[in-house]
């Protein structure tokens, strides 16, 4: 009987000093949960932020600065956070176009471990009447790959379409 005792004994202890390393400093899985999303959204308001100031640069910097970083955009994946900046560049600020305004909506965070999340959400691009003749504002969804890095979290994986 005593050695059932102690063996619980044990086992509680264990437990104990297991959630602390589990979930955080403090012990308070939602509390992490609902810090690590802040910290997410932060990461896309900052793309929102240095989109409209057409500073894609720091637009970028939501991304994973490697080769191995993956952009799908239509039938067309691209590779690389140097390739995935020059797409942009090509599509927004090449001659004859514009950034226009952008807002993401319905935005869904999904925490799959403590190092990484699926965001799905809707993107829209409101553009100046000068600009484009057929009226019409690019809009579409978005599934990312964020994962925690040492510098914070990153997007790894874009896959982004536009409506038809």
């Amino acid at each position: 009987m005593r050695a059932i005792w102690i063996a619980c004994l044990l086992i509680a202890l264990a437990c104990s000093f297991a959630l602390p390393r589990t979930f955080g400093a403090s012990g308070h899985p939602a509390a992490n949960s609902n810090r690590e999303e802040a910290a997410i959204r932060q990461v896309l308001e900052n793309q929102v932020a240095a989109w409209n100031r057409h500073d894609l640069e720091s637009f970028m910097q939501g991304y994973w600065k490697s080769p191995e970083l993956t952009f799908v955009a239509g039938a067309k994946v691209t590779r690389g956070w140097q390739p995935t900046l020059e797409r942009y560049r090509n599509v927004y600020q090449a001659e004859g176009r514009e950034m226009g305004k952008l807002e993401f909506q319905k935005l869904n965070i999904d925490l799959l471990s403590r190092r990484s999340a699926v965001v799905t959400g809707q993107w829209q691009l409101t553009m100046s009447n000068t600009k484009t003749s057929d009226g019409k504002q690019p809009h579409g969804l978005f599934t990312l790959i964020f994962k925690r890095m040492p510098g914070g979290w990153k997007i790894v994986h874009d896959h982004t379409s536009a409506a038809e």
